[in-house]
C-alpha cells in the first residue's frame, strides 16, 4: 500500500463504543433543537418521515467513507485521505472547506442559541437583543480562548450527556400523543401543510442532513482506534439508526402537541413547554445552551488550532500569519480572532436555516472527495488485506456519489456562489503560502 502509513505514535484505545459515542455526540447537535419547525413548514405531518428519509440515504455514503477510512491506519480523516491520494493542494482544500463548513455551522448554531435566550426577553426587544447577544457571546469566547482558558473543555464531557436528558424527556412525555394522536382541539389549531410536493423533497432533505452530519468527526481519530476495519462501519450505522429514530419520535411529538411549530425559532423550547408548562421550556432551554454553546464552544478552542497547524505546514498551507502566536499566553491569537470574527459576521447577516444549508453542503463536498479517492485506492490495492470490503463491487459507492450529487444540486445559485468564493479564497491562500507572499 502506497498512502502514508507511518507507525502512529498515538496509542491505540478506542474501542468500537468510543467511536460509537464520538459519532452520535457529533451528530446529535444543535440541528434537532432549529430544525423542526423548518421541517413541518416544509412537509407538515409528513415531516417525521423527512427525518427517515435523511438517515437512509446516508448508509451509503457512511459505508463508502468507512471503506475508505480502512484504508488508512492513521489520524487525520478526510484532510488524510485527499492528501495521501490527490496531492498537498487536495488535502489543503479538505482542511479549509472543513474550517468553512465549522464556521458556518458554528454561526448557525449562534442563531439557533442566541433565538433561544430570547424566549427570555419580551418579542418587542428582541431585534435590539440579537446582536447584542451575538457580540456578546463572540466577543468572551474569543477572549477566553485568547488567554488559554481551558475550563469550559473540562466541561464539554458531561454537556454531551447532559443534552441528551430533556430530548429524551420529550420522547417520553409525548408518546402519548406518537402512538394516540393529537388531541382535536390541537388538529382544528394546526396550520401545518398538509404534505410535500416531489419537487421539494430535495431542498428539504438538504436543509434537514444539517441534523446528521457530524459523524464525520470519529474518523479523524483512527490512528487512535483498537480495530478500524471493523468497528468504525458497526459504529457510524448503529450511532446514524438511533439518531434517525430518536429525530422521528421528537418530530412526531413536536407536530402533535404544537400546532403553530412550523411559525417559531425555537420548536423544541415551545414543546417542552407545551408538553410540561413552564419549567418544561426553561429545561428545553437549558438543553439548548448546553448542547449548542458546548459545541460552539468546542469549535471555537478547536478550530483555531487547525489553522494554527496549517499554516505551519511548509509544503503549503495557509499564510504564516495564522501561525502567530500570543507572546504572553501562548495561544493562536491571529487564528482565534479570525475564526471569531468571521462566525460574528455570518452569524449577524445569515438566518439559521441558510447557515445550516451551506454548512450541510460543504460536508457533502468533503464526503464526495473522500468517497472518489476509493477509486485510486482499489487500483493501489492494500498489502495487509485489512480493509474493509463492500458488496455489491461499486454498486454502494456509485449510490452514495448519486446521492451526493443529487443533494449539491438541491443548493440555490446563491449559496453555490458563495461556497465557490470561499473555496476560491482557500486555493489562493494557499498559493500566496507557496509563493511565499506573507
Amino acid at each position: 500500500m502506497k498512502t502514508a502509513n507511518f507507525e502512529e505514535q498515538l496509542p491505540r484505545q478506542i474501542t468500537r463504543l468510543g467511536i460509537w459515542l464520538l459519532a452520535i455526540n457529533g451528530i446529535i447537535g444543535a440541528g434537532i433543537f432549529g430544525l423542526g419547525s423548518k421541517a413541518a413548514a416544509a412537509a407538515g405531518w409528513q415531516s417525521p418521515m423527512m427525518f427517515v428519509l435523511c438517515g437512509v440515504i446516508l448508509i451509503p455514503i457512511i459505508l463508502s467513507v468507512s471503506s475508505v477510512a480502512s484504508y488508512f491506519k492513521n489520524t487525520g480523516g478526510p484532510i488524510l485521505y485527499a492528501r495521501e491520494t490527490f496531492g498537498s493542494l487536495a488535502g489543503f482544500q479538505v482542511g479549509w472547506a472543513f474550517y468553512i463548513s465549522r464556521i458556518t455551522a458554528c454561526a448557525a448554531n449562534m442563531n439557533l442559541l442566541v433565538a433561544s435566550l430570547l424566549f427570555l426577553i419580551p418579542d418587542a426587544n428582541a431585534t435590539i437583543w440579537r446582536p447584542v447577544l451575538i457580540a456578546a457571546i463572540c466577543g468572551f469566547l474569543i477572549y477566553i480562548n485568547i488567554l488559554g482558558t481551558r475550563k469550559s473543555m473540562n466541561a464539554l464531557g458531561w454537556m454531551t450527556i447532559l443534552k441528551f436528558i430533556p430530548l429524551l424527556l420529550i420522547v417520553l412525555v409525548g408518546l402519548k400523543f406518537v402512538f394516540g394522536g393529537a388531541p382535536e382541539a390541537i388538529l382544528s389549531q394546526s396550520t401545518l401543510p398538509e404534505g410535500i410536493g416531489f419537487s421539494e423533497i430535495g431542498p428539504v432533505t438538504l436543509l434537514l442532513i444539517y441534523a446528521f452530519v457530524g459523524w464525520e468527526s470519529a474518523l479523524v481519530p483512527a490512528g487512535e482506534a483498537v480495530n478500524p476495519k471493523r468497528d468504525m462501519p458497526y459504529a457510524l450505522i448503529a450511532a446514524l439508526v438511533i439518531s434517525t429514530v430518536l429525530y422521528f419520535l421528537i418530530q412526531k411529538v413536536s407536530i402533535a402537541v404544537l400546532p403553530d411549530i412550523a411559525n417559531t425559532e425555537r420548536p423544541l423550547v415551545e414543546v417542552g413547554k407545551a408538553l410540561m408548562g413552564n419549567w418544561g421550556g426553561y429545561l428545553l432551554l437549558i438543553g439548548v445552551v448546553v448542547s449548542v454553546g458546548g459545541n460552539i464552544a468546542g469549535a471555537m478552542f478547536s478550530t483555531p488550532r487547525m489553522t494554527y497547524s496549517m499554516a505551519t505546514d511548509p509544503e503549503g498551507g495557509l499564510p504564516d500569519v495564522f501561525a502567530k502566536i500570543h507572546p504572553t499566553y501562548n495561544t493562536p491569537v491571529i487564528s482565534i480572532l479570525i475564526f471569531g470574527a468571521l462566525m460574528f459576521i455570518m452569524a449577524l447577516v445569515g438566518e439559521f436555516a441558510w447557515l445550516a444549508g451551506m454548512a450541510a453542503v460543504v460536508r457533502i463536498i468533503l464526503y464526495l472527495v473522500s468517497i472518489f479517492t476509493l477509486f485510486k485506492l482499489k487500483k493501489r490495492g492494500n498489502d495487509d488485506n485489512e480493509v474493509f470490503s463492500l458488496p455489491g463491487g461499486w454498486l454502494i459507492p456509485g449510490l452514495a456519489i448519486v446521492i451526493c450529487i443529487w443533494l449539491l444540486m438541491q443548493t440555490t445559485w446563491y449559496g453555490a456562489f458563495v461556497t465557490f468564493c470561499l473555496l476560491a479564497v482557500g486555493s489562493l491562500l494557499y498559493y500566496l503560502k507557496r509563493g511565499k507572499l506573507f
